[in-house]
């Protein structure tokens, strides 16, 4: 982390985010009712980030999910995730890890590759797990219970979670939706997550796609046989043959709402089952 880098963008993207291409018109949106939800400022080790949290009003020691951003950043679907887990209890967060590199609104679907190499190619994994421990520390601050930790993400989040869960020895469960597994090392990012699966500490839900072009079957067998040889055998990884990328996004045409509604059941269940209730 350096000392010197003070640009931060200071508010979270306003609706779905352009990037995204068409808006699916049966996106789900969550009401705020019995909600205490909004933008939040969470300081950071150089600086502040904007977030999202969402909460039940009146409630303290509520347990704790971290959301991690797809690669569109905090957006309305993000947002929204939180207020689902909040009207299940929890106090979910979304912390902006895009906050130094750029802002995700400023760009359409016809710049999406433009997105990723200005912003997303340029986050470094060891500032997104310093963000991440700022985000829980946020929570606790604010009354939530950090020893009952979950984090779930989406995408290029999905492959945050796997990262995160290496990290901190404190998260007690994860839920990864079609995350990155493999690649290769770069200075930001030195590590894949079939590279860190000994490190796991947490038993992860892995979220996949049958049909996802971006992340080969070969790499799921991969994690599978890591986690089994570094003994992480509470982890599973749920392969929807029928779905593709995004499957859990139903904001998007790559929605899959019978295979959607499956595996956010089962996420839920693994968080109870795990001690994050």
């Amino acid at each position: 982390m350096t000392g010197t880098r003070r640009s931060f963008i200071t508010t979270l993207v306003t609706g779905f985010t352009l990037a995204a291409g068409p808006i699916n018109a049966a996106a789900i949106i969550t009401d705020t009712n019995g909600l205490d939800a909004g933008e939040v400022s969470i300081a950071v080790a150089d600086g502040r980030i904007p977030g999202y949290r969402a909460r039940p009003l009146g409630r303290r020691n509520a347990p704790v999910i971290l959301v991690i951003q797809e690669i569109f950043g905090v957006h309305e679907f993000i947002k929204d995730v939180c207020r689902r887990f909040a009207k299940l209890g929890y106090y979910a967060v979304a912390p902006a890890l895009y906050a130094r590199q750029g802002d995700p609104a400023k760009y359409d679907m016809a710049h999406l590759e433009q997105l990723i190499s200005d912003v997303v190619n340029k986050v470094p994994d060891a500032e997104v797990m310093s963000d991440l421990d700022a985000a829980v520390a946020f929570a606790g601050q604010e009354g939530a219970d950090t020893t009952r930790l979950g984090i779930t993400g989406f995408c290029w989040g999905g492959r945050i979670v796997w990262l995160y869960a290496a990290h901190n020895p404190r998260v007690a469960a994860g839920v990864a939706w079609y995350g990155p597994l493999g690649g290769k090392p770069t200075p930001l990012k030195p590590h894949s997550v079939i590279d860190l699966a000994g490190r796991v500490h947490a038993p992860i839900l892995g979220n996949y796609g049958g049909k996802d072009m971006g992340i080969p079957a070969a790499d799921v067998e991969a994690m599978r046989a890591a986690l089994k040889a570094g003994g992480n055998i509470a982890s599973r990884i749920d392969v929807y043959a029928d779905a593709g990328h995004g499957f859990f996004a139903d904001y998007r045409d790559s929605y899959n709402g019978k295979d959607a509604h499956i595996a956010w059941a089962n996420a839920v269940k693994w968080f109870a089952d795990h001690g994050v209730k």
